[in-house]
């Protein structure tokens, strides 16, 4: 009964979180983006669940905890691919969206790699040397850490070309006043 409340609780807080993050995106970003960025997390959180479920591992709360750390980590790295394409969007007009998608990957894969690097360091600390009670959490996080990674370069970006994104023409000319009115204020 309590497991049965357990994985029901779990559950409940994972797709309320999901829901969150879909909310945020939905304002931040245009719908294709928040698709893209919805498939990479809802991959990132089904794939840790499979894994404790493949290796027959215990899911308690603290793995229900690493399972809501590993959506805002990966929805934070998406959210920085997903910014630096928005904003070549606007600055590469006439790009073949592939290749400025790529660019885009390319632009941001350091920082990707770096910030990933440094955080699974911590986790395999954690992991090897913070006894029985931290084990699954820090495995759950390990895990979500290169899946997120892996999302979100190579799911959650590549999903924007099966997307018309729209290079908004108003935008455009809203620059283009705004160029206007400082060119003539230096005039």
């Amino acid at each position: 009964k309590v497991s049965e409340e357990l994985f029901m609780d779990g559950v409940m807080a994972v797709t309320l979180a999901i829901g969150a993050i879909l909310v945020y995106i939905w304002f931040r970003f245009e719908w294709q983006f928040g698709m893209g960025a919805v498939v990479a997390l809802i991959h990132d959180v089904i794939s840790t669940i499979g894994i404790f479920a493949l290796l027959g591992m215990e899911f308690n709360l603290s793995t229900v905890a690493a399972v809501l750390t590993i959506a805002g980590y990966s929805i934070n790295d998406t959210v920085v691919v997903y910014d630096r394409v928005r904003e070549n969007l606007r600055k590469y007009k006439k790009m073949d969206l592939a290749e400025l998608l790529n660019m885009s990957v390319n632009e941001t894969l350091t920082r990707t790699v770096m910030t990933s690097v440094t955080t699974l360091v911590a986790l395999l600390a954690l992991y090897i040397l913070g006894g029985e009670v931290i084990r699954g959490f820090s495995f759950a996080m390990i895990w979500g850490i290169l899946i997120g990674t892996y999302s979100s370069i190579c799911l959650a970006v590549p999903i924007l070309t099966y997307f018309v994104l729209r290079r908004s023409d108003d935008e455009d000319e809203e620059d283009s006043e705004i160029e206007k009115v400082e060119g003539e204020g230096a005039v």
